[in-house]
Formats: structure tokens, C-alpha cells, sequence
């Protein structure tokens, strides 16, 4: 368990982001649209305190999501969410897990802020690739 700072996203994913989300209500998003807004929306729940378990207890689409980590190819936290995929069928409380699961997930964890300090430019590149 652990807190990290706010990632802080260059004005042009911003301002793509805001435009993505002002246009979903009036069209449906691409698929690599989609992805940018998953990822978007995904990085606070990665980065509160209970990161992992967090986003597995999230109402969120965790398959379309971790696709879309994947597309961008952020594979450190796809990887981190693949191994974390028991947290979903755990107990909402986090306090509930087994000495050793909680070891386990704080392993995983450990990777999870690196793989947040690639975002910012993993995602440029996609934006400049796919989206131009």
C-alpha cells in the first residue's frame, strides 16, 4: 500500500482528453480513443493507496482497460494487473487478505510507479501515432 503523486499530463493529452470526453456523448469513441481515456481515467485508481486492489474492486471494464494499457504499450502495469488478477474475487476490504497476499500484492505493487512515470510518453507516442 502506498500513495504516489499525481501524474502530472502534458497539456496535449489534456486538452485531447477533454475533447475525446466532450465528443463520446455524440459519437462513439475508436477503439484507440478509447484506450486514451481508459488510461486516463485509470491512473488515479492506480495511484491511491490501495492501487491495485483499488482498480480490481473498481466498477470499471478491467479487460478493456488492461487492452487498453496494452495498446498502448504500457506492458509494466499490464503485466502488474495480470498478476494482480486475484484481487477481484477477494474481499472488498483490503485489511481481509492473508499476511501472504498482502506480501504478494505489495511485490506486484512495487513496479506499479515506474510503469506510471511511463505513461506520460507511452501515451504521446500513441496519441502522435495512431490518433496524429
Amino acid at each position: 500500500m502506498f500513495s504516489q503523486e499525481p501524474i502530472e499530463w502534458p497539456d496535449k493529452i489534456e486538452v485531447l482528453i477533454d475533447q475525446l470526453e466532450s465528443e463520446a456523448g455524440e459519437r462513439d469513441l475508436t477503439r484507440e480513443e478509447r484506450a486514451v481515456v481508459d488510461v486516463y481515467e485509470t491512473v488515479p485508481i492506480l495511484q491511491s493507496e490501495d492501487c491495485l486492489h483499488d482498480f480490481w474492486q473498481s466498477g470499471i471494464d478491467h479487460q478493456r482497460t488492461i487492452n487498453s494499457f496494452e495498446l498502448i504499450d504500457a506492458t509494466v502495469l499490464v503485466d502488474a494487473m495480470n498478476a494482480s488478477r486475484w484481487c477481484g474475487a477477494r474481499s472488498e476490504d483490503r485489511n481481509d487478505y492473508t499476511e501472504t497476499e498482502t506480501e504478494h500484492l505489495a511485490t506486484i505493487e512495487e513496479e506499479v510507479p515506474g510503469g506510471i512515470d511511463e505513461l506520460a510518453d507511452l501515451l504521446l507516442e500513441f496519441i502522435e501515432e495512431e490518433l496524429g
